[in-house]
């Protein structure tokens, strides 16, 4: 890329034009958020629609569940209110059986009953082997008056009339989603089921009972809807419906199945069944009722044994509901559409109005970026915040011009600085080759050093027989050996001479076979010794030491030595913990291959080490402290400890720290 000049970019960068994302900003509230608040605003106020409608069919089961019950009260009141009557007791005191059956009869059609007669224990009514059986007549032979509903076996009606009997009757019709059964009619009754108590002149207990059946009794049913359903209490097009079901066969219904006929003989879908009769739950949902959908309630009817026999419901045909919904769903979509149709192309024009400015921003940039630096916006007349941007631009343009003209003089004292640089740089270059000629000057001397020491050995041998054959000569000649005393002596002290040469030369190219004076130490107080020394370098950091110390064996070892080495590593942990840490300092008695010795492990929690590093770790001059370290150090500490008989072994990881282990053999 070029300093000055035109400006070519690395790479071409893909740009979307500001005319979407103003678009986007001022389409998206109306196209999609306001959209997305209808919709969620629509399912609640669904939700709270059928919601609604649940609980107003919930309020009409009520009512109808009230009257069902007003039936059951008011014609046990009924059968009681005749029994303890004076005209009853005035008839029933005479001993005339007609008399009381007209009586009897008289009634029965007087109070609405389908059935009423007297029974005791001797002299029972129409059935006089299942009468007995009934709750409801135990308990009015008890002494308690009792109301309930019964299912009466045809059997049952045909003992009490014929009539009711076959009133009773009814052929099932096949209906949609019903249980599916092998029966074709339904001749069981469903009775409104009273007995009141009666004391008989004999002194026996006797039980007044009657009993209204429900089978077909259209005028019970359609009292029921009318009471629930008034005139004008449903929207227009819907209708109200009320059913008494005999397990799940409708027996009395104003529901119909087609023109002016009843649905009398139809069967309830098989899941309102399980619901009901099976679960004993009250149903309060949409149903499917014989041919269409209707919001539907449902509750259980039991009998005086407590099972559930029946069902009572009521309900409105769904079909003008939901039809309302779907046109207030269509208003507020058309509503929604005509606004947007009206909001869009003035967003739009608002919107034009501030991307076309920004455009031509735009385009001045990137006239501006081809190198063109007097392309101007041109929009003077400052009417907005973008036209104040505009101007704002152009006065820029012109600094950028301007600051163009000064860099490019920069640009030639920057190449002048440049080529001054690149002669220092050569000047550089032509001392590291002299540095270089020196290192190997360097090492040719080491390889002298290393001649050097094998010619002093070459030379110790001849020394050593010069010295030895001058011995023998004195002892050969005797006190002769006195003529030649001083040539002898002058011998002695060439000899000795030489012996101290060639030893000057040892220490100098093998300095490790003359180290100085070597001693028995305590590895512990030796470590002891070392923190002192580091003592600097712990205090700049946040660094704990951990001391362990449980060797007993002595090492020998030089102990400037020895100290050297233990520091060189101590150091090398602290560097690699800049901020915090843990030091752990340990030595222990440890034999290798079967020989005692003391291992010191030296450890820290610092940064660690990979594999590239660990390999060449002991290397002469190789080192990772570019500007604290010569890359001596663990290369003569090994040297040492190598010297002694032991070894140094280093573990590390990057991230887990660094453990350097020292073994070193116990003194003899």
């Amino acid at each position: 890329m070029k300093l000055f000049g035109r400006s070519i970019s690395p790479r071409q960068k893909r740009t979307r034009s500001v005319r979407f994302k103003l678009l986007a900003i001022a389409l998206l509230p109306t196209l999609v958020i306001l959209p997305l608040l209808l919709g969620v605003m629509m399912v609640r106020w669904n939700a709270k629609f059928d919601a609604l409608l649940t609980s107003k069919v919930s309020g009409d089961l009520t009512i109808a569940h009230q009257y069902f019950s007003h039936i059951l009260d008011n014609t046990g009141e009924q059968i009681q209110s005749l029994g303890q009557s004076v005209a009853f007791r005035t008839v029933l005191m005479s001993g005339n059986p007609d008399a009381v059956h007209d009586l009897l009869v008289s009634h029965q059609e007087d109070l609405g009953l389908d059935f009423l007669y007297l029974i005791d224990g001797e002299n029972t009514g129409p059935d006089t082997d299942t009468d007995v059986h009934w709750p409801v007549i135990a308990s009015a032979f008890a002494g308690r008056a009792s109301t309930s509903i019964d299912i009466f076996s045809n059997a049952d009606l045909a003992a009490i009339s014929p009539d009711l009997a076959a009133r009773a009757k009814l052929d099932l019709v096949e209906t949609p989603n019903a249980v599916p059964t092998t029966r074709n009619a339904e001749t069981r009754g469903m009775v409104v089921h009273s007995a009141s108590h009666v004391s008989l002149p004999s002194g026996r207990d006797g039980a007044l009972v009657g009993g209204i059946l429900l089978n077909q009794n259209l005028g019970f049913i359609d009292t029921i809807n009318d009471l629930v359903y008034r005139q004008s209490s449903l929207p227009e097009g819907s209708q109200g419906t009320a059913t008494l079901f005999l397990d799940d066969v409708r027996v009395s219904t104003n529901v119909r199945l087609f023109a002016e006929r009843r649905a009398l003989g139809t069967r309830v879908s098989s899941i309102v069944r399980k619901t009901v009769l099976e679960d004993g739950k009250v149903w309060l949902d949409r149903a499917f009722v014989v041919n269409d959908w209707y919001i539907s309630a449902y509750e259980p009817i039991k009998d005086s044994f407590g099972k559930r026999v029946g069902m009572l419901y009521v309900g409105f045909l769904e079909a003008p509901f939901a039809q309302t919904k779907y046109e207030s769903l269509l208003i507020i979509i058309g509503a929604f559409l005509f606004v947007a149709a009206l909001s869009v192309p003035i967003f739009l024009r608002w919107a034009r109005g501030i991307f076309k400015p920004l455009e031509r921003m735009t385009n001045t940039i990137n006239r501006v970026e081809s190198g063109d630096f007097s392309a101007r916006t041109g929009l003077n007349q400052v009417q907005d915040e973008i036209s104040l941007v505009a101007e704002h631009l152009d006065d820029l343009l012109d600094q950028v011009q301007e600051r163009d003209k000064r860099l490019r003089a920069w640009n030639d004292q920057l190449n002048a600085r440049v080529d001054a640089r690149t002669s220092e740089l050569r000047e550089a270059n032509r001392q590291l080759e002299s540095t270089t000629k020196q290192l190997i000057m360097s090492e040719k001397l080491a390889a002298i050093g290393e001649i050097t020491a094998g010619v002093a050995h070459e030379i110790n041998n001849p020394v050593a027989v010069l010295q030895g054959n001058l011995d023998v000569l004195r002892d050969l000649l005797g006190e002769h050996a006195r003529i030649a005393d001083t040539e002898l002596r002058l011998i002695d002290e060439q000899v000795n001479r030489i012996n101290l040469i060639v030893t000057k030369l040892l220490q100098f190219a093998k300095p490790e076979e003359y180290a100085g004076y070597v001693e028995r130490h305590i590895v512990g107080e030796v470590i002891d010794d070392c923190l002192p020394l580091v003592q600097h370098l712990l205090s700049k950091a946040d660094i704990d030491v951990a001391r362990q110390s449980t060797a007993a064996r002595l090492v020998l070892m030089n102990r400037t030595e020895l100290q050297q080495v233990l520091v060189n590593l101590m150091v090398n942990a602290l560097h690699a913990m800049p901020e915090q840490g843990v030091l752990t300092l340990i030595d222990e008695d440890v034999d290798h291959n079967g020989k005692p010795g003391i291992q010191i492990t030296v450890r820290d929690t610092g940064t660690g080490m990979d594999a590239e590093v660990l390999n060449r770790i002991f290397d002469p001059f190789y080192t990772t402290k570019r500007r604290e370290g010569t890359g001596l150090g663990l290369s003569i500490s090994k040297t040492l400890i190598d010297r002694q008989g032991g070894h140094m072994r280093v573990e590390s990881a990057p991230g887990t720290g660094t453990t350097f282990t020292v073994w070193l053999p116990e003194a003899d």
